[in-house]
């Protein structure tokens, strides 16, 4: 078996197909994906005044650069050989892998990336003064990509914690790192937004920031001003797999909560709502005459899950969660997956033109591996579809009550995906089992429509103008 060194990068997601970037051929990048101590206490968020003018990049470079360490990974990934007269079959293959983390006890409890050490069987951490130590992987959490490790060591020097709250858009940080295997580099930018959802990372609200973090930057720190750590660098925008002025740092009061989870119990646990959502854009708000396109679609709502029992349908678009706002669909996933299950929130949803009010008292996420996931689709012009009832045999085998079936598909509703042979469960959030129901529907309807269409099980509003 060949063995050769891999750069710790992983390219997840072109993004262009999804319709989230205006450009081709854009992917998400990590910057590098690539143990017990007491829990670490956040200063409250009004505690810390905000930075005025440029910090001193060299102070902090000074004081906390040797609390950033540099994280070296080995072992092995299961590879097949795909051809095609031969079944595939599996081998592992040598990786090794490259990342940054930060001590955040003196004891040698250190923060990094889950991506830095996934998949390792061996994990050797080097402090700045060059001493190497074996670490032991205290847990890891996929879902927001924490991991905890530890050392052995004393009397270690470690970052100061501050709060991602606080943080402000435009605001200066600097990160800490080994980009492509240079230890200990700086650099520096603003913050450029807060609270970005990406497609792979649903449960993280991201902090954006202009920040040049490369392959081995991540599981490093990202400080403020005032030199306290609010986030950790994990990911990139990149046409070219390294930096293209877009970074993302997971914010370190969600890193903290999940580090003191592991640190108990050596996992984090998540919760969830059991629904499948879409993002409302201006024609499917029309349908549903919101005001504005926001909140979160549910096009599907998972039989005998919390949001079952809450009384959530399809066509419901989820616009608050516990007084927070849901303005992008991704927004719910993030706000769902920081609470803890068994915990009760209130929903508030827009339904058939009204607002109501519900609760769910939120389950594992570990229970079951689908969670809540956004799905687009777009459409214009006039309806074109011939609709035909199910027979009762077709209702059973689809596993719905009603439904139509659509004959052919033409004009706009074909233009937007429907396509022959899909079932069309509701128009605008209410079930139809009749023609009659589908023109009376569009005889409500101003400038569009949202079909809910079941195919091969699965079910997804799609937006059809028809003015």
């Amino acid at each position: 078996m060949n063995t050769r060194s891999i750069t710790p990068t992983r390219l997840v997601l072109a993004l262009a197909t999804a319709g989230l970037l205006g450009g081709a051929g854009v992917s998400l990048v990590s910057g590098s994906r690539a143990h017990a101590a007491a829990p670490v206490t956040l200063p409250p968020a009004a505690s810390a005044a905000p930075f005025a003018g440029a910090p001193d990049f060299a102070l902090i470079a000074e004081r906390h650069g040797a609390a950033v360490v540099n994280i070296s990974v080995s072992g092995t990934r299961a590879t097949s050989d795909d051809g095609e007269d031969e079944p595939m079959m599996p081998r592992g293959r040598l990786m090794r892998g490259q990342g940054s983390g930060f001590i955040i006890g003196a004891d040698g409890t250190i923060l990094t990336n889950a991506h830095v050490v996934r998949g390792a069987k061996e994990v050797t951490v080097k402090l700045t003064d060059r001493r190497e130590f074996q670490a032991k992987v205290l847990g890891a959490d996929p879902r927001t990509d924490i991991a905890v490790l530890k050392i052995d060591a004393r009397n270690l020097p470690t970052a100061p914690l501050g709060s991602s709250r606080s943080l402000r858009v435009g605001e200066w940080v600097l990160a800490i790192g080994a980009p492509f295997g240079f230890e200990n580099s700086v650099t520096a930018g603003i913050v450029s937004a807060k609270g970005r959802s990406l497609p792979d990372d649903s449960f993280v609200p991201f902090i954006q920031t202009d920040v040049a973090v490369n392959p081995g930057n991540s599981g490093g720190p990202l400080f403020n001003g005032r030199g306290e750590v609010v986030g950790i660098n994990s990911q990139i925008f990149s046409r070219t797999g390294g930096y293209q002025g877009l970074s993302f740092a997971i914010p370190i009061d969600l890193a903290v909560r999940i580090k003191d989870q592991i640190v108990a119990t050596g996992k984090a646990s998540h919760a969830r709502l059991g629904v499948a959502i879409q993002e409302v854009n201006q024609t499917l708000a029309d349908s549903f005459k919101l005001d504005r396109p926001e909140g979160a679609l549910v096009s599907s709502v998972d039989p005998g899950s919390p949001a079952d029992k809450a009384g959530l349908k399809a066509g419901d678009v989820i616009r608050q969660v516990d007084g927070q706002a849901i303005v992008a669909s991704g927004d719910l996933p993030a706000l769902i997956g920081q609470s803890a299950p068994g915990q009760t929130v209130a929903l508030e949803v827009w339904r058939q033109g009204e607002r109501k009010s519900l609760k769910a008292q939120l389950a594992d996420a570990g229970d079951k591996a689908a969670v809540a996931q956004a799905d687009t689709a777009t459409g214009q012009g006039r309806l074109g579809l011939a609709l035909r009832p199910l027979q009762p045999q077709e209702q059973r085998e689809a596993g719905v009550d009603g439904g139509l079936v659509v004959a052919t598909a033409g004009g706009a509703a074909a233009r937007a995906g429907v396509q022959a042979g899909d079932l069309l469960v509701a128009v605008n959030g209410t079930p139809v089992s009749r023609i009659e129901q589908v023109r009376e529907a569009l005889a409500r309807s101003d400038k569009s429509v949202a079909l809910l269409i079941q195919r091969e099980g699965r079910k997804i509003f799609v937006p059809v103008r028809i003015g």
